[in-house]
């Protein structure tokens, strides 16, 4: 047993970027063209992350979706084996020769040959570590199996350890904003969540707490916001923080809900952080400085100034006396206004940021 590779897979719980590496020398190990490592889940795969040579291979399987008709992923993972199978612990010879994915996907790529194992993680998504071998290289041989068996426990343990520290960096995030009095929480790019703080779990009339870990406001209009935010927080053009009001049980903003992307460690192959719900607490009548109410909610500055005109007491007409602007651009300023902080009145927007105060570090 090499210590060097046992060295790199630990290494690899805490960079991702050397998985690559380490997928290759296992390939080496049982004559292959190259590894693989999934995290997939019932909804499909998550992330993965393979050895140079058979990337292309990779790109295609995930692309065309081959693995829901895999079934080599399935039986690994219902067979609950602490340890490498190959193709023939897997399948029957009559099976590998009518099965449509071996047949039109690895063979059709010269492939057709595996050693693979699934490694169950803390957060409920299944590691598949899969070694690929080309088809006219026959079967993976026992004895490179049985050095594969050697190394999973290394793996299983780098791949958990990974999976721990994203979970802690999630849990350390909310119980930081906890301290300076602000309920939060993490959630990753399935809406799921993965780690909240104690004073988001109090606020049972405003959060909702759903099967699966998911969580939803239960105001309805900030609820549709939210869950639109969840489910397009990973795409290019995502706002990098979105705002919006957030009702108590009167109908009265309660909150102001941002959510902020987290793309630090995008990379990274386990229990991957998607976004935070953070949420600012509006308790006392104030008039906050322009600046504070246009990064709160992402406004232009006119439409900031405009805001807080509102929340002065202002009227559309002086307001548009004041700036020397007409009244029809003041009323699309506000109905701007209205979009972005997620309300439908006027008098909402003064009650809201009437209210605004941000706890002291």
């Amino acid at each position: 047993m090499d210590p060097q590779l046992i060295d790199r897979i630990y290494e690899s719980s805490f960079l991702p970027d050397l998985w690559p590496r380490v997928l290759s020398e296992l390939a080496e190990i049982a004559g292959g063209r190259g590894g693989v490592l999934f995290v997939a889940n019932a909804d499909g795969i998550l992330r993965w992350s393979g050895s140079e040579r058979i990337r292309e291979d990779l790109e295609a399987y995930v692309s065309e979706g081959w693995l829901s008709r895999d079934l080599r992923q399935a039986r690994v993972v219902s067979s609950r084996h602490a340890g490498f199978l190959t193709d023939k612990d897997l399948f029957s010879e009559t099976e590998r020769a009518n099965d449509p994915t071996i047949r039109d996907y690895y063979i059709a790529r010269g492939l057709g040959w595996t050693a693979i194992t699934g490694v169950p993680l803390s957060t409920g998504d299944m590691a598949i570590l899969t070694v690929e071998r080309e088809f006219a290289d026959g079967p993976v041989e026992s004895d490179a199996v049985a050095l594969l068996d050697s190394l999973r426990p290394h793996l299983a343990r780098g791949a958990l350890i990974s999976a721990r520290l994203q979970m802690e960096r999630a849990r350390a995030a909310t119980e930081a904003l906890s301290l300076v009095g602000l309920p939060a929480l993490v959630f990753d790019q399935r809406g799921a969540v993965m780690a909240a703080n104690s004073l988001v779990e109090t606020l049972t009339e405003l959060v909702r707490w759903r099967a699966r870990d998911r969580v939803s406001l239960k105001d309805l209009a900030a609820d549709a916001l939210f869950q639109q935010s969840v489910m397009t927080i990973g795409a290019e053009t995502a706002p990098p923080v979105r705002s919006f009001a957030v009702r108590d049980d009167n109908a009265e903003p309660a909150f102001v809900a941002h959510i902020i992307p987290i793309r630090r460690n995008a990379r990274d192959l386990f229990a991957l952080s998607a976004g935070m719900l953070i949420l600012t607490p509006v308790t006392l009548p104030n008039a906050p400085p322009v600046e504070l109410i246009q990064s709160l909610f992402d406004l232009t500055p006119a439409e900031a100034r405009v805001a807080r005109s509102l929340a002065a007491g202002n009227t559309v007409d002086e307001i548009a006396a004041g700036a020397t602007v007409s009244a029809n651009t003041v009323r699309a300023q506000v109905r701007g206004i209205l979009e972005k902080t997620g309300l439908h009145r006027q008098v909402d927007v003064v009650a809201l940021l009437g209210g605004i105060i941000l706890p002291k570090a």
